[in-house]
């Protein structure tokens, strides 16, 4: 049996592509069945903001509004 340093030895010898592939199988393993009906949710949560949005229901925000309000708190002290 493989250790584990000659398991990150020969995973991080891969070529990119390899690396990249193996890198999605494995974060995959992990969120197996973790998250189930999950895409269904955020599915049903966009079309519920869209139906907002044509409905005129929601309030929208520009850019330049959203971009100075993010800077503001990430400038702000933390508590």
């Amino acid at each position: 049996m493989a250790t584990e340093s000659n398991v990150f030895e020969a995973a991080l010898a891969l070529p990119e592509a390899d690396r990249a592939r193996l890198a999605r199988e494995l974060i995959a393993s992990l969120d197996a069945g973790a998250d189930e009906g999950a895409g269904q949710a955020w599915g049903d949560e966009i079309e519920r903001r869209l139906k907002e949005i044509d409905d005129g229901a929601a309030v929208l925000e520009d850019w330049d509004t959203v971009r100075s309000g993010i800077a503001a708190r990430l400038a702000a002290p933390r508590r």
